[in-house]
């Protein structure tokens, strides 16, 4: 393909791998406006990519002249909508085609329901156009002016010279973000960081201080035993959903689901100067958590299962938080005496039929939230274990 003069700057540009920009949403910003400058009348830009996520189906990257750039999220959930479905978007990507839709021609097209939406915005022209990534899948990109005349046949062929180098562009960021997410979904935004900032050895490990969750659902043998597996898993996932939320969102970190068990930090700094600050988010974490998973009890999605009910034990220690594992599958998780500790206390609430209880670490930190249940003998500790109960409300 030739190359229109005013499109190389551009191409040469992203094939350079837009070196000035930091983010995804910099590059567009700045694409569009060299392409503006070049003297493409450009009014609205869309990147439509499909992500890999637990939660979101695809992100928009749209650029509006007198706006700049937004990111608009998709979930899951809406990948059946008619007005996803029927988007010229979706039929550039499902059939790998190219469309052009000239709203200033009575004779167009006008095949989608986007169009007159486009038409209401003042648009005369519009481009679609695939984006192949090496990987063969397909993503869009949209192209559209408000210019009297609309695009011309030199606008067109600049455009579409840009294809291939955004396409590039375009897979980069999405395969970096890409690795990001899964980092965050399967080992926590923080441990996913350490990662992909070279902290991959076996033996990488530090010492951080920080308050230990360790929770677990009482009657999960049974209930495992009792119900069908798919039905068990869909328990599952209810109950994390009461407990997750509230800890990412009171800075703490989930770093392990065990069965029915889940395991989570909350740093700390190491004089402890924060601690009384963390123990009271942590404490709220656990009042949340208790109402969500009582409320459960009162909702149609447990169905045959009834009350769930679980035990969290609260401490305070110096974990070793790393990279632990034989030769090349290693997991990023902590250990160390406080996790043993925690481990022992939770096990006992559960004997007991407590629901929060936590060490005499925690507990000097807590202003009396929570009250003396007495000393215990714990497996693997020689001196009794001073241990306090945070009281249901």
């Amino acid at each position: 393909m030739t190359i229109p003069a005013n499109a190389l700057p551009v191409v040469d540009w992203l094939i350079g791998g837009a070196r000035s920009e930091s983010t995804p949403e910099d590059v567009l910003q700045q694409l569009c406006s060299r392409l503006v400058k070049a003297g493409i009348p450009l009014s609205r830009v869309a990147v439509f990519v499909h992500t890999l996520h637990p939660q979101i189906m695809g992100r928009q990257f749209l650029w509006r002249a007198a706006e700049g750039v937004s990111v608009i999220e998709a979930e899951h959930s809406r990948s059946q909508d008619e007005d996803v479905q029927r988007s010229p978007a979706r039929y550039v990507i499902r059939t790998r085609t190219t469309i052009r839709r000239r709203l200033i021609d009575p004779n167009t097209p006008n095949d989608f329901p986007y169009l007159d939406q486009a038409r209401a915005e003042g648009a005369t022209d519009y481009l679609v156009m695939p984006l192949v990534f090496s990987s063969r899948e397909v993503h869009a990109v949209s192209w559209m002016t408000t210019a009297a005349d609309g695009f011309s046949d030199e606008h067109i062929a600049a455009l579409k010279a840009l294809a291939e180098p955004l396409a590039r562009m375009a897979e980069i960021w999405g395969w970096r973000r890409t690795t990001e997410t899964l980092l965050n979904t399967y080992v926590g935004t923080h441990s996913g960081e350490r990662i992909l900032a070279g902290h991959i050895q076996r033996g990488d490990v530090e010492a951080i201080h920080a308050v230990i969750w360790l929770s677990d659902m009482r009657g999960f043998t049974t209930m495992s035993d009792r119900l069908p597996p798919r039905r068990v898993i869909d328990v599952l996932n209810l109950y994390f959903d009461c407990q997750v939320g509230p800890i990412t969102e009171h800075g703490g970190e989930v770093l392990k689901f065990m069965g029915d068990g889940l395991l989570a930090i909350f740093p700390v700094a190491g004089d402890e100067s924060d601690a009384e600050r963390v123990c009271g988010e942590v404490l709220e974490v656990a009042r949340v958590v208790r109402a969500r998973i009582a409320a459960l009890g009162g909702t149609t999605d447990l169905g045959d299962v009834g009350e769930l009910r679980f035990s969290v034990a609260l401490h305070l220690g110096e974990v070793l938080y790393g990279n632990i594992g034989g030769g090349n599958r290693l997991d990023f998780t902590c250990i160390g005496p406080a996790v043993n500790l925690a481990a022992r206390l939770e096990k006992l609430a559960g004997t007991l039929g407590h629901t929060v209880v936590t060490s005499q670490a925690f507990a000097r930190y807590c202003g009396g939230q929570v009250k003396p249940l007495g000393d215990f003998t714990l497996q693997g500790f020689t001196a009794k274990q001073p241990m306090f109960l945070f009281p249901d409300a």
